[in-house]
């Protein structure tokens, strides 16, 4: 699964974007997220804090319940952004909701706060985007279509 260097520009902005939406007053940890859908829309998410910090929802996972609750379930790529000059990862919980809908093929770039478009990335030593997969980040998943599997007993 792939998707072009226009929509992976396209959705690495979109992150970079949705990270000024970010309630962090708590942590001071702005995350974006951006998930390109089926139909080529993309829908942004940013971290949402509380004081109960339990109520706080990550930015992948406001994507992923702003679009689902909008009737799109079909995705095919994500960008993750903040304000740390290291990529970062989005959090355990966030990866299950996100094994929920997505293909584990599915392209995810980690864009770190020093990405630079107009360097190549891939060569730099800081890493400033790293490019993975829901696989990469969730091996031995466990996902919907387990739940199908017929029990012995």
């Amino acid at each position: 699964m792939s998707i072009s260097r226009e929509q992976q520009a396209l959705l690495i902005q979109a992150a970079i974007e949705a990270k000024q939406g970010a309630y962090a007053p708590y942590s001071k940890f702005r995350v974006g997220a951006a998930l390109l859908a089926s139909d080529g829309s993309i829908i942004k998410g940013s971290n949402i804090e509380n004081a109960s910090y339990g109520g706080t929802i990550c930015a992948e996972r406001t994507a992923i319940v702003k679009a689902v609750s909008e009737g799109t379930r079909s995705f095919i790529g994500l960008a993750v952004t903040t304000d740390v000059a290291a990529t970062i990862s989005p959090c355990g919980i966030c990866r299950q909701v996100l094994r929920e809908f997505c293909p584990l093929k599915m392209p995810i770039f980690l864009v770190s706060a020093a990405y630079d478009p107009s360097q190549d990335s891939s060569t730099d030593e800081k890493k400033t985007l790293l490019e993975t997969t829901l696989e990469g980040l969730l091996p031995h998943s466990f996902g919907p279509e387990h739940l199908e599997i017929p029990r012995q007993g």
